[in-house]
Order: C-alpha cells, then sequence, then structure tokens
C-alpha cells in the first residue's frame, strides 16, 4: 500500500512531524506513491520476519535506537535502558469461507522504567492518530483486494 492509498496517511503524519520544506523520506514524511513497507524499512524500521502471503514483521527502536538494516537477532540483543522496540505485523488468515482475515498488531517492549514513562506519555499523545491510521491502512487493503465491485478483482500478490 501506498500513502496515496491509505486516507489521513499524510495528513496525519504531516499533523505528527510537521514540515514546511522537503525533507528525506521517512515514514512520517512518504513519498505518496512507494509502498509503506518500502518505506518503513529504508527510514528506521527492519523486517524481523516473514512468510511470504502470510505475515510480515517489522520493528523499531524508539529513544535513540536504529535499527535500520538490522538482523532479527541483532534487533532481539538491543537492551539499552532508556530504550523501547516497537514491533508490527499483519498477518493474513483463511476465515474458513473461502474468504481470509487481515489483521495487525503492534506491542512495545520498553526497557526501564523511565523508557516505560516516556513511552507511555509519547503513546498518549499518538494513539489516537496512529489507530485511525492502522484502521485506514487496513482498508485500503480491504478496497484493493476487493476491487471495485467488491467481487476480488485485485490480484493476490502477497503483502504490499
Amino acid at each position: 500500500m501506498t500513502a496515496r492509498e491509505i486516507r489521513f496517511f499524510r495528513l496525519l503524519t504531516w499533523i505528527r512531524a510537521p514540515r514546511l520544506r522537503p525533507v528525506r523520506e521517512s515514514i512520517l514524511a512518504p513519498s505518496p506513491d512507494r509502498p509503506i513497507l518500502d518505506v518503513a524499512l529504508n527510514s528506521g524500521f527492519c523486517r524481523l520476519a516473514e512468510i511470504p502471503n502470510r505475515e510480515i514483521v517489522i520493528g523499531a527502536l524508539l529513544g535513540g535506537g536504529h535499527a535500520h538494516g538490522c538482523t532479527p537477532a541483532e534487533f532481539a540483543a538491543f537492551d539499552r535502558p532508556g530504550l523501547s522496540k516497537a514491533v508490527m505485523n499483519f498477518r493474513i488468515e483463511e476465515d474458513g469461507s473461502s474468504g481470509c482475515r487481515l489483521t495487525t498488531e503492534t506491542r512495545v517492549f520498553s526497557i526501564g522504567d523511565s523508557a516505560r514513562r516516556n513511552f507511555g506519555i509519547y503513546w498518549r499523545v499518538i494513539y489516537p492518530g496512529s489507530s485511525l491510521i492502522r484502521y485506514m491502512w487496513l482498508d485500503a487493503i480491504r478496497r484493493r483486494t476487493e476491487g471495485p465491485s467488491g467481487t476480488g478483482g485485485a490480484p493476490r500478490s502477497g503483502i504490499s
């Protein structure tokens, strides 16, 4: 999915990180037509696991760490106090009625009390917009896979 396909994505990320002039592409300043997961993986996230056409798991370090380009083992080994590790996934499961269900989940592990407090404050502030983005992202995937007539008009090509 691209930022253009996800309703409110660019607006909500702009509110989170206003920019008045061009900046380097990042998850908070994505190109409108580049896949969001590609942007994420090139701007601070790392791919932790993938089962083709079923699930992708990506992670980021919050609080001064940098996960870009790391291996899953390196991500797991980060243990600096004051750091939080955020992991999110998209998972497709068959629903037993010739369809499928796409879910997403985010988990955060904070290393130490200060990281837990800092992340708690950060999450209270960004949660409404982050939640809306996730719902709009899932809706964009649904629209693409169901096609314009709602009949599954898009090709099955894995998670994008």
